[in-house]
């Protein structure tokens, strides 16, 4: 018996053995084609969490090769086990689950007493339209919450592949039309000073709502005052920019990678991503029209520097385009709207990293806003990377960086 109990115990060791060695050689291969600049922000640390991230991606695909459960869950139940730790709610806070029109959303309540109503925020996490959760973002809310005296509702949208656009920017603007219509009675909001905000593909979802809602003004609802884009994902016309060719392999997001979560978001069709990433997916008259919003001269020199000139493409695969067409529109892609539009756009708080493929994306909105009249308040992290924010204050896993991205974060917040 004791022997059997054993060989069964030296088996299951060698197993566990070949399956660790296996892992650790598939994030190996994949960490050849990371690129952490020396500029970045403790390189070191940030080195460790893509690891981590990496591995977390082998090992649910190995999961889910064996049958045993899918990557996708996988992934999305450790991204929430390592970011989303529930600790004591901080005195002055009054933090509660609700529901919106159908959407889980967590209420952030200052308990500060005010002579006046409170200022809300809507925020929308990021995640590339797959991943990120409302308990991931606890942190961030929190704080942002306390330190400006704000009400901040954090929205849990639907997620693709399970849901395609616009599931997600439908569960937005539900919760925001919501808010708005209940901010004053129930909340001591006042909905002339609630903004949207959130960061990446929640930033994306924030400047299409702002969009939307303009269009679709009924007179009963007012429109959001500003809205925070914290590294915005703005286009999926052109992933030429200089920022895309600077830091195509820094982490947290690839320059691949941002194209898969375009393709996941609109449809899910992503056998066309490397006609994307030629650029092939776009008419020529459509990129002489697009030209004079993306153009690579409309940025600051400093961030042009070691950028080549984008391939010239001849011609442009038109099944792809129609693959990718609603892509295009402003609902996806809100940097491309016209000027009409964006005049009528609420003042605007962006950050910006600059070892990040979506920096110029934020960048050439700010100066679109700008030469139409809007009033927009910058913020550049020069030392900050894709996905920066979400580790505030995540213990080992924090950055200096994140501090003085929520501080300017708050101290935007406070002037509304």
């Amino acid at each position: 018996m004791y022997t059997a109990t054993a060989i069964l115990i030296i088996m299951f060791a060698a197993l566990f053995a070949a399956f660790c060695l296996l892992v650790a050689v598939l994030v190996y291969f994949e960490l050849r084609n990371t690129n952490i600049p020396p500029g970045v922000a403790n390189p070191g640390k940030l080195r460790m969490i893509h690891c981590m991230y990496v591995g977390t991606s082998v090992v649910g695909q190995i999961l889910e090769r064996l049958g045993l459960c899918h990557q996708m869950n996988f992934t999305r139940w450790f991204r929430c086990f390592i970011m989303a730790r529930k600790g004591p709610v901080p005195h002055g806070l009054h933090i509660k689950d609700l529901t919106f029109s159908g959407v889980p959303v967590r209420v952030y309540e200052p308990t500060s007493a005010s002579g006046e109503k409170k200022r809300g925020l809507v925020y929308f996490h990021g995640g590339g339209w797959m991943f990120g959760c409302i308990g991931d973002y606890d942190e961030v809310c929190q704080y942002i919450s306390l330190e400006s005296d704000t009400t901040v509702v954090s929205v849990g949208y639907r997620l693709a592949p399970e849901h395609r656009y616009p599931a997600h920017l439908d569960d937005c603007e539900v919760v925001t039309r919501h808010f708005l219509s209940i901010a004053a009675t129930e909340f001591g909001v006042d909905p002339r000073r609630v903004a949207v905000g959130g960061d990446s593909a929640g930033a994306n979802l924030a400047a299409a709502l702002c969009q939307r809602l303009l269009k679709t003004q009924d007179g009963h609802l007012p429109s959001p005052c500003p809205q925070v884009l914290i590294y915005p994902a703005l286009q999926m016309a052109d992933f030429h920019l200089p920022s895309y060719q600077q830091n195509h392999s820094v982490p947290i997001l690839f320059r691949g990678r941002a194209v898969f979560y375009f393709l996941q978001y609109l449809n899910g069709n992503t056998s066309v991503s490397q006609q994307l990433l030629e650029g092939k997916h776009v008419p020529a008259e459509l990129k002489l029209h697009y030209k004079k919003w993306l153009d690579p001269d409309n940025l600051p020199p400093q961030f042009r520097k070691g950028a080549r000139s984008p391939p010239v493409i001849s011609s442009h695969d038109a099944d792809v385009y129609h693959i990718i067409k609603q892509g295009l529109d402003p609902e996806i892609s809100p940097l491309l709207a016209e000027d009409d539009v964006l005049h009528l756009m609420p003042p605007t708080f962006i950050l910006t990293c600059e070892f990040d493929v979506l920096r110029d994306d934020g960048i050439l909105f700010q100066k679109r806003l700008k030469n139409v009249g809007v009033d927009v308040v910058g913020e550049h992290l020069s030392d900050g990377f894709h996905g920066i924010i979400s580790f505030f204050n995540q213990g080992w896993m924090a950055f200096q960086s994140s501090q003085r991205g929520m501080d300017s974060i708050v101290r935007y917040v406070k002037t509304l």
